[in-house]
């Protein structure tokens, strides 16, 4: 009678491989799940083996008890290969993903079922081994009350769908997590029938009992009205009450907008707000403002708002806008002296970058250090645009730190046709200048200029240049050259130019009367 098993041992042996295949093809990310499958294979082939051992050498007791175990283990293998089947190869191919609980219910029922209907087959009592597994049941209950709320709570968490995997939590004091964690960003990697798996930003995990989760409130980012969404963050700043709201506000917009950010999301586009006037905490005399934009990838938030963070601090900056200090801080004005020291350090440092420029090397000492006197500060953050092409704007910037791009958009087949398309003209390394055509000549400005690292600047504009070039006109002919020669490569990139030389020699005669014209010389 044994013998007759081995259709069943091919069968299943076939059943396995075909399995294995599916699984494979059609989602692969369930490949561990068939270990169970080939371990209860093996093992069941082995107890029919054992059996028919048994039976050859005349043990029949033996050879019943593990012809039994193998039948269970039969009907064991039978569930799972139809529960993989079902659930990693019919279901993923309509489109249906189901919680792995689940199937692993699916499985634990069969089970049940197949262990009753081989104990009857084999004539023992199938009630008697109920009422026992019932009240094995009720004893393991009371005594592993805490695991046994951890695994219904895992199964209502699949089930009703309201934490899956991918989703982003935020790990507060409400999930009863305390130490490092609390208080952090995580992404649901797994949730298990005892506990949530959840996997910080800093990769370290965070392992969550699933009681906690339903007994507190969960902050899911990202996801409303079981929808998902792009997840908005605000990062927070203060200023001095003595600046206007709505100044602060136009400021931080137009520098968020000037050029976009990596892993932020064009729409809907970053806003400020005035979140506060601040009068506790230790922020007395202070206006909390709050930038609120969203990110494509959560995973990445500590670096896009550290550039939220330094592109609002340059913003304000050019501005001349500090950020807030308390008003219970002490503060002294500094005598003239000190003033004047400080004024006089800053003075020269701007001299030294001056030197340093060859468009500059004709300039007498007294007259840099009246261009040095007269110029204004201007930080930028990387990715932001410091100017843009066709503005007109009246004053030239020293680059004293950083490097910057000089792209200039060309349209290809004219107005109503493709649109522009930028062009990448050179890189400039400080110190170096750039912007010099709208100082002397007042021209529209013909490229756009970038920041691509975290630059220094200073604005240099039309008044002192004035007062050079008025105090010493000759000084315009060998600005004219230089000018042209820079003024020529940048439309050979944009225009494709072919006599450059001729182009030069015309540019600078055209230069040189621009600015005699433009500064009235």
């Amino acid at each position: 009678m044994l013998w007759d098993e081995l259709p069943w041992l091919i069968g299943l042996f076939v059943a396995v491989v075909v399995t294995a295949a599916a699984v494979n093809f059609v989602h692969p990310q369930n490949r561990p799940r068939l270990r169970r499958v080939v371990v209860l294979y093996t093992l069941y082939t082995s107890a029919m083996g054992a059996a028919i051992a048994f039976h050859t050498i005349d043990r029949p007791t033996w050879s019943d008890n593990v012809a039994l175990a193998g039948s269970l283990l039969q009907g064991l293998l039978v569930v799972s290969i139809a529960a993989m089947l079902v659930f990693s190869v019919a279901l993923p191919t309509v489109g249906v993903q189901l919680p792995r609980i689940a199937s692993d219910l699916v499985i634990g029922l069969g089970a049940i079922a197949v262990i009753l209907v081989v104990l009857s087959r084999r004539g023992l009592d199938a009630t008697d081994a109920l009422v026992s597994g019932a009240v094995v049941s009720a004893v393991l209950a009371l005594s592993l009350q805490s695991t046994l709320g951890n695994i219904l709570g895992g199964v209502a968490l699949q089930l009703d769908g309201s934490i899956k995997e991918g989703d982003w939590v935020a790990l507060d004091a409400g999930t009863g997590i305390t130490g490092a964690a609390a208080g952090r960003l995580g992404r649901v990697r797994a949730v298990r029938w005892r506990h949530t798996v959840v996997e910080l930003r800093d990769f370290s995990t965070v392992i969550v009992p699933n009681a906690q989760l339903l007994a507190n409130s969960i902050t899911i980012l990202g996801r409303r009205d079981g929808n998902e969404t792009m997840p908005r963050i605000g990062v927070m700043f203060s200023v001095d009450f003595r600046y206007a709201p709505g100044r602060i506000i136009r400021l931080v917009n137009e520098a968020l907008a000037l050029a976009p950010i990596d892993n932020v999301c064009e729409a809907p586009a970053p806003v400020t707000s005035c979140l506060d006037f601040a009068s506790r905490d230790g922020r007395e005399a202070l206006v909390t403002y709050v930038v609120r934009y969203s990110i494509h990838d959560l995973a990445l938030e500590e670096g896009t708002s550290s550039r939220i963070r330094a592109r609002v601090y340059s913003a304000l900056r050019r501005d001349g806008i500090p950020l807030g200090m308390p008003a219970m801080l002490a503060y002294s004005e500094p005598a003239d002296e000190v003033l004047t020291r400080r004024l006089s350090r800053e003075v020269d440092e701007r001299l030294a970058v001056l030197r340093r420029i060859q468009l500059f090397q004709a300039f007498t000492d007294d007259e840099l250090r009246t261009l040095a006197v007269a110029m204004n500060d201007a930080s930028y953050s990387l990715g932001e645009t410091i100017t843009k092409q066709g503005a007109t704007a009246h004053w030239l910037y020293v680059l004293a730190e950083g490097k910057v791009e000089v792209r200039t958009n060309i349209d290809p087949d004219g107005p109503g046709g493709e649109p522009d398309r930028p062009v990448f003209v050179a890189q400039i390394t400080a110190p170096e200048i750039f912007g010099v055509m709208g100082l002397v000549t007042g021209e529209p400005r013909v490229a756009d200029v970038i920041a691509v690292t975290d630059v220094e600047c200073f604005r240099l504009g039309k008044q002192a240049f004035e007062k050079v070039l008025l105090a010493r006109p000759e000084i315009a002919t060998g600005l004219s050259e230089r000018i042209a020669a820079r003024r020529v490569e940048l439309l050979a990139a944009r225009d494709g130019l072919d006599d450059v030389s001729g182009k030069r020699q015309t540019e600078t005669e055209r230069i040189k009367k621009a600015i005699t014209n433009f500064f009235g010389l």
